[in-house]
C-alpha cells in the first residue's frame, strides 16, 4: 500500500471513480467520510455502538469476497512505494523493472492499485504478460484502480486489505514512500520478527532513500535494546531492481539464525 496521493487534475487520470464497496461514485456523489473513518469514530450520541455488531456483517463480507478473489492467484509478491511517484522519476522505472523480473521469475504482482509506484509495478506486470493485482481502499481522494490492474479488488477497511497484502504473497518489495508504506513496511517486519510469518523477505529497493530509516535502527531501537541486532538482518536494501527480484523470490532469502534471534528479541 503507498501513502495517500493528492486529487487528480486531469479528468482521464481518474481511474473508475470513487470506489464504496461494488458501488462507483463521481463527483458530488462522493462522501466525505469513509467507512472505516466511520467505523473508528467514538464521538457523538450512543447510535453507533448499536451499528457495531451489524458492521461485523460486512466487515465478514470482505474477507471473504477478498479471499475468495484471490484464492487461485498461486505465487505473489507485493510491491509498495509512493502513490505522488510522477511518471518521469526514476522510482517510477525501478517499480516497472522491479515488476519485469518478478513476473519473469514466475510471480503476480500485488499492489495497491493506485497511482505512483503502485502503477508503475502494476504496468511491469501488465506488460511482461503476468498476472497484475490491485487491492484498492475506499478514501475520499482516491482515483479508483489504475489502468493496468488486471484483477482489482476494492475494500472498504484497511485491516481487511491488509490481510490479503501479506496472505497472498511471499514477500515484499518496497520502494520509496509515505506514512501508508511505512506501516506496510513494519507491519510485515513485526509479522516475521513473531514469527507469524515465516521466511518473508522483505526488500527495500533504494539505497538514498532507506539508509537514513536502518542507520537510525541500528543507533537508537538497537543501542536501547528495543529490538535485537538481528532483527536488522530481516531488511535487505539494495539498489539494483534484479537484485531485489533475486532476493525476494528465493526462499531462503531470511535467514533462520536471524529469524530465530528475533523472535527472542521481539518486544
Amino acid at each position: 500500500m503507498a501513502s495517500p496521493d493528492l486529487p487528480p487534475t486531469d479528468p482521464d487520470e481518474r481511474g473508475d471513480g470513487y470506489r464504496k464497496g461494488p458501488v462507483m461514485l463521481r463527483g458530488n456523489q462522493v462522501p466525505r467520510e469513509t467507512t472505516d473513518q466511520r467505523l473508528l469514530e467514538s464521538r457523538g450520541d450512543a447510535d453507533w455502538v448499536h451499528q457495531d455488531q451489524w458492521r461485523v456483517l460486512r466487515i465478514q463480507a470482505e474477507f471473504v469476497e477478498g479471499f475468495g478473489a484471490l484464492a487461485e492467484l498461486g505465487p505473489a509478491v507485493s510491491v509498495f512505494g509512493s502513490a505522488r511517484t510522477r511518471r518521469d522519476h526514476p522510482d517510477y522505472a525501478r517499480a516497472e523493472e522491479v515488476a519485469q523480473g518478478l513476473v519473469e521469475a514466475g510471480f503476480a504482482v500485488i499492489t495497491g492499485g493506485g497511482p505512483g509506484i503502485m502503477e508503475a509495478a502494476n504496468k511491469g506486470a501488465c506488460e511482461a504478460g503476468g498476472v497484475s493485482v490491485g487491492l484498492g481502499i475506499e478514501l475520499p481522494f482516491e482515483q479508483g484502480m489504475n489502468r493496468w490492474v488486471e484483477l482489482g479488488v476494492n475494500f472498504r477497511y484497511f485491516f481487511a486489505r491488509k490481510t490479503m497484502f501479506v496472505k497472498y504473497a511471499q514477500g515484499f518489495v518496497v520502494l520509496p514512500g509515505g506514512f501508508g508504506t511505512l506501516d506496510e513496511l513494519f507491519e510485515a517486519v513485526t509479522l516475521v520478527q513473531t514469527r507469524k510469518v515465516t521466511r518473508f523477505p522483505i526488500v527495500l529497493v533504494g539505497t538514498a532513500y532507506w539508509s537514513g530509516l536502518v542507520e537510525w535502527l541500528r543507533s537508537s531501537a538497537v543501542e536501547h535494546g528495543t529490538i535485537g541486532p538481528a532483527d536488522l538482518d530481516l531488511l535487505h536494501v539494495v539498489d539494483d531492481p534484479a537484485e531485489a527480484v533475486r532476493i525476494v523470490t528465493h526462499a531462503d532469502a531470511e535467514p533462520e539464525a536471524a529469524t530465530r534471534e528475533s523472535q527472542s528479541s521481539a518486544t
